[in-house]
């Protein structure tokens, strides 16, 4: 059994009205990212300098010192940058990711935070790299992380950051179970549920492109003319769908060592002003985001095929085309995932065992399909989905004639071509089905063979769409 535990589907093309608050056209949330006194230093007990995200261009850690002009760029974010963008952003909801050893280093920034009412998330208990750590090691980091928060800011975080995260930091933020949302997330413009062994985590997605951080990578911005743009850029296009009736969420990440310089922090300046300018903005924390989104869009609570075992998924599927078992029986052992716990997903991988299959197996499954209006029907031995979908286009209900008629084409459609003949009744009504049997029976009889597999395909979709979302 094969599992691939990443969602590539989303909310597919029709993403949910989020019902924003006073019928905000976007949600937007500025975060500032306070790491100053949290980053990779001997003083700290690293083993090395720090050398990510600052003017040093090409910075590398030194081994087992102290690097001077690195500690004084993230010295200037708390000395002087942070205090110019909570001047610029004091009376706006701000969600801060407050490295826990950097605030307790920080405590005038703090109660400034705190007096402006900011939401202040968790961003890790320092500011270093967890790719390789232990996931023991990361737990307990974590653990310490929201004790000192709490001791320094008087509560625990309810939201989570790492950033330089691990491929275990989001089901550890689960597994804790306190946290509201978490962060480490990059894949949508909408919160979204993440399942983590069989629990579910609501994430509010950050942004590494509407980011500051681009002033200190390749590629990035130069000026904040380019910052300011991008921003502008992205609000007006995420406004735009808003208004087009698909309103979105919009994050800035700030940095105090890097937006809060002058250059760039009049960046920031003119897209709160650009914002303002428009009506229908929620600017909100994320936590404010994330209760508003389990408000509205709780969990959907169902068994998901990707977490069935086999038996379970066997009985579950097995009526889907029409008495074939070993359909889903084969489609267990394929590599499915949060993509096929929709209907669509599972019917790709249910398709894909059919299609593949030997043509008599295929033969097998049109065979295992009754007549249309046939003497199972009469005699109550349809299976139940087949019971549902004549009576609903009205083949329970046949005239004398109509029956005959029917008796009559189901012969010669079977002499002709050693199979029953097979339609999605639910896409058709009496007389389209009519037709179509006159149809098909002019077909030669691979052309027909076809034809009746896509229909089984279209009844095991329809079949689908009753049971699993989308």
């Amino acid at each position: 059994m094969t599992r691939y535990s990443r969602d590539l589907t989303g909310y597919g093309p029709v993403t949910p009205d989020p019902k924003w608050p006073g019928g905000a056209k976007i949600a937007v949330q500025f975060v500032i990212n306070y790491e100053e006194g949290g980053e990779n230093s001997v003083l700290h007990g690293d083993a090395a300098s720090e050398a990510f995200l600052s003017e040093i261009i090409g910075a590398e850690p030194w081994p087992g010192k102290r690097h001077w002009n690195m500690e004084s760029i993230y010295e200037y974010g708390a000395r002087a940058g942070f205090w110019r963008l909570h001047r610029m952003l004091g009376d706006l909801p701000v969600t801060v990711y407050g490295v826990a050893s950097a605030l307790a280093r920080n405590p005038e920034q703090v109660e400034a935070m705190k007096a402006s009412g900011w939401e202040i998330a968790s961003h890790g208990l320092k500011w270093i790299e967890y790719k390789a750590m232990s996931i023991e090691d990361e737990r307990a980091d974590m653990l310490e992380a929201i004790r000192l928060h709490a001791e320094v800011v008087g509560e625990r975080p309810r939201g989570w950051y790492t950033g330089r995260c691990s491929v275990n930091t989001v089901p550890l933020a689960a597994e804790e179970g306190g946290f509201a949302y978490v962060a480490d997330a990059l894949a949508d413009d909408l919160p979204y549920w993440i399942r983590v062994d069989g629990r579910n985590q609501l994430a509010v997605p950050y942004t590494m492109d509407a980011n500051d951080m681009r002033f200190a990578t390749a590629q990035g911005f130069n000026s904040g003319d380019q910052f300011f743009a991008y921003l502008r850029d992205s609000f007006d296009c995420l406004y735009a769908e808003g208004v087009a009736g698909a309103p979105k969420m919009m994050s800035i990440g700030l940095h105090c060592r890097l937006a809060g310089r002058p250059g760039r922090a009049v960046a920031v300046q003119k897209f709160i002003e650009h914002i303002r300018s428009k009506p229908d903005v929620w600017i909100a924390t994320r936590l404010q985001i994330a209760e508003h989104w389990a408000a509205n869009f709780p969990p959907e609570d169902f068994a998901r095929p990707s977490e069935m075992d086999r038996d379970q998924f066997v009985a579950s599927y097995a009526g889907i085309f029409e008495h074939s078992p070993w359909i889903p029986e084969r489609a267990y052992g394929l590599e499915l995932g949060p993509a096929h716990d929709t209907a669509i997903g599972l019917w790709s991988a249910l398709t894909r065992v059919f299609r593949s299959a030997s043509p008599q197996e295929r033969l097998g499954v049109l065979t295992a399909h009754p007549d249309l209006a046939g003497k199972l029907a009469a005699a109550k031995r349809l299976t139940a989905e087949s019971t549902a979908e004549q009576a609903g286009a009205g083949l329970d209900a046949l005239t004398d004639a109509e029956r005959a008629e029917f008796d009559h084409l189901n012969t010669a459609y079977t002499d002709k071509f050693g199979f029953p003949f097979i339609i999605a009744v639910r896409d058709n009504d009496k007389a389209s089905i009519l037709q179509a049997f006159h149809t098909r029976l002019e077909h030669d009889r691979d052309a027909e063979f076809d034809t009746a597999c896509k229909q089984v395909e279209r009844i095991a979709q329809l079949r689908l769409a009753d049971m699993l979302p989308r």
